[in-house]
């Protein structure tokens, strides 16, 4: 991936101890030693899992394979490849077919007539068991289930509310996409995930820019100038950006704001948990 905005260039080393430290001091700050995580077979969830394994040690880390009937082989194949060049002993690979089928074979579960809809709503049906299944290997293995959200989906909602964007921390979730792709180069992600279109693997054919209906590289200056910068509409359309890929970008930010906060609680007491109550998690100690 050699097409990243100049705008959007970091330095890997520095980024690198960073993340590294990060993960090592909020995974050891609540009492834990290892990591799980989701292994898609995708370059977030690759990229997260080498930063785990330098932070906390390959034994302390816990990859799970989540496949579903209608994944990719390649999708497998290429979380095994990631597996391998680390040398983690604690993966499992669990498929999520069969409670997710059976729950859209109860006869009391209805049935969408949009064929869209449908396969949207399958999609978030795996997203959420995925993490079901997370939360339940962090128990066993006495770990913290990590993030693999990038910036550029948490910013535009591209991802499932208590599924892939559940987590109790996340170390990329502060990187742009193009910005994963820079660090995967630096930390040696095997190639083939490198360079496969970026997709969330729902369906036969699926990606994500064919979903979202532009680039990553695209969207990420975008978000960069609009969201990091704050430029305006004026100042955007002067760097060139047309008009209705400013006005769309903007609607999916503002739109899945309530993917990126705590509920919103009714107010009755004077110190209400999500406005007055706003603590790091080390309050108190």
């Amino acid at each position: 991936m050699n097409n990243i905005p100049l705008e959007l260039l970091l330095s890997p080393p520095l980024v690198e101890r960073l993340l590294v430290a990060f993960l090592r001091d909020e995974v050891r700050r609540v009492g834990l030693e290892r990591a799980v995580l989701g292994l898609s077979g995708g370059i977030d969830s690759a990229l997260v899992c080498f930063l785990c394994a330098k932070a906390l040690g390959p034994a302390n880390v816990a990859p799970i394979i989540m496949p579903a009937a209608a994944s990719s082989p390649d999708s497998v194949t290429d979380a095994l490849a990631v597996i391998k060049a680390l040398n983690l002993p604690r993966w499992r690979q669990v498929s999520v077919s069969p409670e997710v089928e059976t729950y859209f074979q109860k006869p009391e579960v209805p049935r969408s007539a949009d064929e869209a809809e449908m396969k949207n709503r399958i999609g978030n049906k795996m997203a959420r068991e995925r993490m079901t299944i997370l939360y339940d290997f962090s128990v066993v293995e006495r770990a913290l289930v990590i993030g693999t959200s990038n910036k550029t989906e948490l910013l535009l909602g591209y991802g499932t509310l208590h599924g892939d964007m559940a987590s109790a921390i996340n170390p990329i979730g502060d990187l742009f996409k193009m910005q994963v792709y820079q660090m995967a180069q630096y930390l040696g992600v095997p190639d083939s995930i490198i360079n496969k279109p970026p997709t969330a693997d729902l369906w036969a054919g699926q990606t994500d820019e064919g979903q979202l209906g532009f680039t990553y590289a695209d969207v990420d200056r975008l978000l960069w100038a609009m969201v990091d910068h704050r430029r305006s509409k004026a100042e955007l359309l002067a760097m060139g950006f047309a008009p209705e890929f400013i006005a769309r970008v903007a609607h999916l930010v503002r739109a899945s704001q309530f993917k990126r906060r705590l509920p919103v609680i009714a107010k009755v007491s004077e110190r209400t948990i999500d406005r007055d109550f706003n603590y790091a998690r080390d309050w108190g100690t």
